[in-house]
């Protein structure tokens, strides 16, 4: 399958590729084959190209929110281009819509939204990563989540080509979403109100204010990495067990919140997910709760489970 990646996508693929580079935490082994795609095509014949080859296909966004293993991934990691980053507005009666590539970053939607005095996603404002990501772990905070404005998704699948998905065939859940098997999603659909640009820009600045407060500024981290469990908060367990500021080789949980690993420096993916497991064994043992990871954890695993 080389071959045949180096022929059809050129200076568009790269072998080997040290995937700490793609990711907020700056960690990750590297990837046997990294693809940049630029249209439905491109996706399209690489997905039946693996499929054909037996080998798998990953992908992966601005790389927030996940942890890739330190022996990299196998396969081959798709990269959407530059022509899935663009946002396209629609203007309607009482409001608008806009079809937003998945790869681009969801501050972007954010701040678009805003200068059009467009309600909905005040609440995502600080959120890293790209739409495709805050789509797939329906990223939320404050009360707000992405599948409260979301009209359906555009993907592509080996059998069929494009695929629009209507907001009634799509099933989300608390940081989660259920996406169709074998589709890669490239566009997102939302419907936005409009709204007093004041109220807009001051819950804006509001959820700003709250994120600086909380969230540890200076070293590479992939956001949050429990879920919160129901009716209780993952950072308040943890700090109440005194664990802020435990470290694991270069990975440390926040001194400033304990749902946070940071990268203080050379943490590895072993780090990291050793001191993951420490966190929920500790409040599992001293508050019978189990905590699930939001991070995804990527690539091959094998040497750590």
């Amino acid at each position: 399958m080389r071959a045949w990646l180096d022929q059809r996508f050129g200076e568009r693929v790269r072998f080997a590729e040290p995937l700490s580079r793609h990711t907020s935490f700056r960690i990750g082994g590297p990837a046997d084959a990294w693809v940049e795609a630029s249209s439905a095509d491109d996706i399209v014949e690489l997905q039946r190209a693996a499929a054909d080859a037996g080998v798998a296909l990953a992908v992966l966004g601005i790389g927030t929110n996940v942890l890739v293993s330190d022996r990299g991934v196998r396969g081959v990691v798709l990269k959407l281009g530059r022509a899935f980053g663009e946002l396209e507005w629609r203007s309607e009666a009482d409001g608008m819509r806009v079809r937003a590539g998945a790869a681009a970053p969801f501050k972007k939607l954010v701040i678009d939204a805003a200068g059009r005095q467009l309600t909905g996603l005040e609440f995502a404002e600080g959120i890293p990563g790209s739409i495709g990501g805050g789509l797939l772990m329906n990223a939320g905070a404050f009360g707000g989540e992405i599948a409260n404005v979301v009209t359906g998704i555009v993907g592509v699948a080996p059998d069929g080509g494009e695929r629009y998905l209507p907001r009634d065939e799509l099933r989300f859940g608390y940081r989660r979403f259920d996406l169709p098997p074998t589709l890669i999603v490239t566009h997102v659909d939302f419907a936005l109100a409009r709204g007093d640009v004041q109220a807009i820009r001051a819950a804006m600045a509001d959820a700003k204010r709250k994120r600086d407060a909380k969230q540890p500024l200076g070293w590479p981290n992939a956001g949050s990495i429990f879920k919160n469990p129901p009716g209780d908060y993952a950072g308040r367990l943890i700090e109440g067990l005194g664990l802020k500021g435990r470290r694991v080789g270069g990975a440390m949980i926040s001194e400033q919140h304990a749902n946070f690993i940071v990268n203080v420096g050379d943490a590895t993916a072993a780090d990291v997910k050793q001191l993951m497991d420490e966190v929920a064994e500790t409040v599992w043992r001293a508050r019978a709760i189990r905590l699930v990871p939001e991070i995804k954890l990527v690539g091959d695993w094998e040497a750590v489970d």
